[in-house]
């Protein structure tokens, strides 16, 4: 991908979650960052720290929009971190900075994070998250919905 833009791909789920759940968030974000995308999150706990991991563990690049206007509240792995004040409404941010979005279970800011990134025509692969119909690409295995997330990613730049 010479003097090409990166993929972003936004990693997206529950700030409190299960150590089997932040592993998986960690596999999708090591498999994004290998393959030469930045990995954008809310940058806090749970999925998203997880996620920054495995992509901080490849050597990649995070970017973490918060919800609050604190830059000590994002977790370690985040490299760029972006402060906003805005609560949920980040949630808009995180989602039309990407080029495809990676969803794990969570609640209602997770479900607000696939509707906001639905309305804005961009990729959307459920990983046990929420069904949404026919626009979202259910799948359980994290490794297959980071295959495909970058395949969608990269479709969507060129």
């Amino acid at each position: 991908m010479t003097n090409e833009r990166k993929p972003i791909i936004a990693i997206i789920g529950a700030g409190k979650c299960s150590k089997k759940l932040r592993d998986q968030a960690a596999l999708v974000g090591r498999y994004v960052a290998e393959k030469g995308a930045v990995v954008v999150c809310g940058g806090m706990g749970g999925i998203m720290k997880g996620a920054a991991r495995g992509a901080k563990e490849a050597g990649g690049t995070t970017i973490g929009i918060l919800p609050t206007d604190n830059r000590d509240d994002a977790n370690e792995y985040i490299d760029y971190i972006i402060p906003t004040g805005f609560g949920e409404a980040r949630n808009i941010l995180v989602v039309r900075t990407a080029d495809a979005v990676v969803a794990f279970p969570g609640k209602f800011g997770t479900l607000s994070e696939m509707a906001f990134a639905l309305k804005a025509k961009k990729p959307v692969i459920s990983v046990s998250a929420w069904k949404l119909g026919p626009d979202v690409i259910q799948m359980d295995d994290p490794l297959e919905a980071a295959e495909k997330a970058m395949e969608l990613a990269i479709a969507n730049i060129e």
